[in-house]
């Protein structure tokens, strides 16, 4: 038994790196990131039903994917999104419904509008 012992020490010392390399060639193309889509949506089923319901749309904006996701009621910002999560900008909603004057032209240059999540509730 004690000839076994080194082997699994050897064994468990390079485990973490042929795990690493398994990740890497994995791993969905895109950004490496720590949060996805299905986060946003799980952050949303948590809270209270939205009236209106909450929506996630992707879109393509300055050649990435972005995803905009709708508030729940009056006055609130539309938050604009970049593939990991990241705000970008609201470009709509708020007092004046403009958004936050970052991104005025999103809705004039995005494409590929597709609709991602509904809150079903």
């Amino acid at each position: 038994m004690r000839k076994l012992q080194p082997f699994c020490w050897a064994l468990l010392s390079i485990l973490p790196l042929v795990a690493s390399q398994c990740r890497e060639t994995a791993s969905e193309p895109g950004p490496n990131c720590g949060a996805s889509i299905q986060t946003k949506i799980a952050e949303l089923q948590a809270q209270p039903k939205g009236n209106p319901a909450y929506e996630i749309w992707q879109y393509t904006y300055h050649g990435q994917k972005v995803y905009l996701v709708t508030s729940s009621c009056c006055d609130q910002y539309i938050t604009l999104y970049d593939e990991c999560l990241n705000v970008l900008c609201a470009p709509s909603g708020g007092i004046t419904g403009r958004g936050d004057g970052r991104c005025p032209e999103f809705y004039q240059l995005s494409t590929n509008r597709q609709l991602v999540w509904r809150d079903p509730r």
